[in-house]
C-alpha cells in the first residue's frame, strides 16, 4: 500500500493511460481521410474517459481537443516513441536513454524486445557497458532505463525516481536528461581529421 501511495505521488496519472494506448490504428470516424491515423494522445482529459481508443486523429483532435495538450506519437523499428521536445514540460524523463531519429531527440515508451543473441537472458555478456535498471537491455549512455515503461517499473519498485516534472526525487544525478539531451550530449562526439595511410616502400 505504502509503495503504491508513493508511485502514485511521482507519476502523473496519464502515464500507465498512455503506455498501455495501442496507437496507429485507423480512426472509426475519419477512416477515409487522408490523416485519419490514430497517433495522437491527450494528457488533459479525465482519467475516466480513458480506453482502448484514446488514441485519435489529427481531425478528432480539432473537434475536441484543439484547448488541451496533445502529444504525438511516432513509430522507430515497429515500436512507440515520443519526442523529447513535445513531452520534456509535462513528464521528467530524467534517467531514460534517449536516441536521435529523424534529427529529433526521442524515448521509446516501452520496453523493446532484446537484439537475438545479446542481454541477460542469453547468457552472453553485453558489449555495452551500460545497462537498462529493469530489462537488462544494452544502452548507449549511462542512463538508468532504457524506456518510459521500464522507469515506471523502477519508481514503482524502488521510489527513488520521478516522473513529475520539477520533481526533486530523482536518485543519482547519472542518466540525468538536460534540455532534452543526453549524457555528454552538450559536448557530440566528432569525427576526426581523416589521415590518408602511407605508401608502403
Amino acid at each position: 500500500m505504502v509503495m503504491r501511495t508513493v508511485a502514485a505521488s511521482l507519476v502523473p496519472p496519464w502515464l500507465e493511460p498512455l503506455l498501455t494506448t495501442q496507437f496507429f490504428s485507423l480512426c472509426p470516424d475519419h477512416a477515409d481521410a487522408a490523416r485519419g491515423e490514430c497517433n495522437l494522445f491527450c494528457l488533459d482529459c479525465s482519467s475516466s474517459s480513458w480506453s482502448s481508443t484514446a488514441a485519435f486523429c489529427f481531425y478528432c483532435r480539432s473537434e475536441r481537443h484543439s484547448d488541451h495538450r496533445v502529444i504525438q506519437i511516432r513509430r522507430s523499428s515497429y515500436h512507440d516513441v515520443v519526442r523529447v521536445a513535445e513531452v520534456e514540460a509535462a513528464l521528467d524523463i530524467s534517467g531514460v536513454q534517449t536516441y536521435v531519429i529523424n534529427s529529433a531527440r526521442v524515448v521509446f515508451l516501452n520496453e523493446r524486445p532484446q537484439p537475438r543473441g545479446g542481454g541477460a537472458s542469453s547468457g552472453k555478456a553485453s558489449s555495452s557497458a551500460h545497462t537498462c535498471e529493469i530489462c537488462a537491455r544494452s544502452l548507449l549512455d549511462p542512463f538508468r532505463f532504457c524506456s518510459l515503461g521500464c522507469k515506471l517499473v523502477g519508481i514503482k519498485r524502488n521510489g527513488d525516481a520521478s516522473f513529475v516534472a520539477g520533481g526533486e526525487a530523482g536518485g543519482s544525478g547519472e542518466g540525468k536528461n538536460t534540455g532534452g539531451r543526453g549524457v555528454g550530449e552538450g559536448s557530440r562526439r566528432r569525427k576526426g581529421i581523416p589521415h590518408r595511410a602511407p605508401f608502403a616502400s
